[in-house]
Formats: C-alpha cells, sequence, structure tokens
C-alpha cells in the first residue's frame, strides 16, 4: 500500500484516539496541581506543556525547579527521560520512510508513547496514512494543555487525592492491554523478558528515567539477535 498523508488520515487518528483522552487530561491535571506547588506559575505550566509535551520529563525538571535553575542537569534529566523517542522514531522508518522529508517530521512531531503504540497497532492492521500520527498525537496534546491548564488553576488538589481514584494506573493499564495484543506469538516473549529484566535492572543501577532508554535497547538487541538466528 503506498504511503501518504492526508487530512483523513488525521481525522481517522483522532477519532481512534479520542477514548485516551480522559485520562491525558487527568494526567494534564496533576502536572498542573505538581508545578503550581513547587512555585510554578500557572501561564509558566501551560507554556511548558504546549511546547513541550512530554508529561515524564516535565514531572522530571519539577523536580529541580527552583532559582536559579541548573540548566545543566535539566538537561539531562530531560535527555534521560526522553530519549526512548530515539527508538520511538526508529520503529516508524519503515513506514515514514516513503514520505518526504518535512512530512516525516511533521509527522513526528507530536510523537508520544501513546498515540505511537496506537499507531503501531494501526499500521499492523493496515493503516498507512501518516496523518493517523498526527490525528492521534493532537488530541493528545489538546487533552494535555486542557488539563495542565485546570491543574493549574486548581492548585489547592493534590496529586494524593488523584492516585486515590486509581488513576496513575490508566496508562499502564492501556499499554498492558496495547502489548497483550500486539503479541504475535511465543517469538515475541524472549525480547520482552529481555526488556523487562534490563529495565529492572536499570531501575537498581542506573540514575532516575534511565531504565525506559535500557530497557528498549536491550529488548531491541535481543529481537535483532532472535531474528538474525532463525
Amino acid at each position: 500500500m503506498t504511503v501518504r498523508l492526508s487530512m483523513q488520515g488525521v481525522m481517522r487518528g483522532a477519532q481512534e484516539m479520542a477514548f485516551i483522552t480522559a485520562s491525558t487530561f487527568l494526567f494534564g491535571v496533576t502536572f498542573g496541581v505538581a508545578a503550581r506547588g513547587v512555585g510554578m506559575e500557572g501561564w509558566t505550566a501551560l507554556a511548558m506543556s504546549m511546547a513541550v509535551f512530554a508529561g515524564g520529563s516535565q514531572f522530571a525538571a519539577l523536580d529541580l525547579w527552583q532559582a536559579p535553575v541548573p540548566w545543566g542537569p535539566l538537561l539531562v534529566a530531560t535527555f534521560a527521560v526522553n530519549a526512548r523517542h530515539l527508538l520511538l522514531g526508529a520503529s516508524l522508518y519503515p513506514w515514514f520512510s516513503g514520505l518526504p522529508p518535512w512530512q516525516r517530521y511533521a509527522a513526528v512531531t507530536l510523537l508520544s508513547d501513546a498515540n505511537w503504540a496506537q499507531s503501531v497497532q494501526a499500521h499492523a492492521k493496515g493503516e498507512r496514512d501518516a496523518g493517523y500520527l498526527i490525528g492521534s498525537g493532537l488530541v493528545m496534546w489538546a487533552a494535555w494543555a486542557a488539563g495542565t491548564a485546570a491543574g493549574a488553576m486548581l492548585a489547592t488538589l493534590s496529586a494524593a487525592a488523584l492516585r486515590a481514584f486509581g488513576l496513575d494506573l490508566i496508562f499502564v493499564t492501556f499499554f498492558a492491554c496495547i502489548l497483550v495484543e500486539m503479541r504475535r506469538d511465543s517469538r515475541d516473549d524472549l525480547p520482552w523478558l529481555v526488556a523487562a529484566a534490563a529495565a529492572v535492572a536499570a531501575l537498581w543501577w542506573l540514575p532516575p528515567h534511565w531504565h525506559v532508554l535500557a530497557g528498549g535497547v536491550a529488548g531491541g538487541v535481543a529481537g535483532m539477535l532472535r531474528d538474525a538466528g532463525r
């Protein structure tokens, strides 16, 4: 099938990703509350969410938010959290390689864990329109920004109050369901086990947030070696 980028793909991606916007909004509320809790102005928190759109690195930045801002450690922490996007983007190359560079880079501008997983699943079912990734990312970006704004205005809430309803488990549950559905057969088990073991080991032995990258690299290498030996 020919790879393309169209408005129809954008709309399809937005519609099929709409089911997770409620949890994205609530996650944004948590960030807005936490940002105000460390003294960040509401407009600054909203600007960060709109420009960065990376929940993990934004929460990491809050741990370092002080005057003056320690830019060196902040940049290192941001890279550690977001380095996984190198792997996410590389996994999309077989799909997007046929697009002109400007369309390829525009499509991954709104890349996040959730819409990457949804897009990979859609691609496995025959989706070839790169607009799908853009549309699914747009609805998540809008929900994340709106949640941040709401959280900044409702700063009297606490993240603990949101966790009391189990909302911090929504994304974990989402990815667990995606993972089960993406499993082809027992061939996938070894790379997944290697990735899990590497991530757990990194939690113990590496600085915070590096476990995602460690697990992704280890699982990818295991999958490559598995396929090379077939």
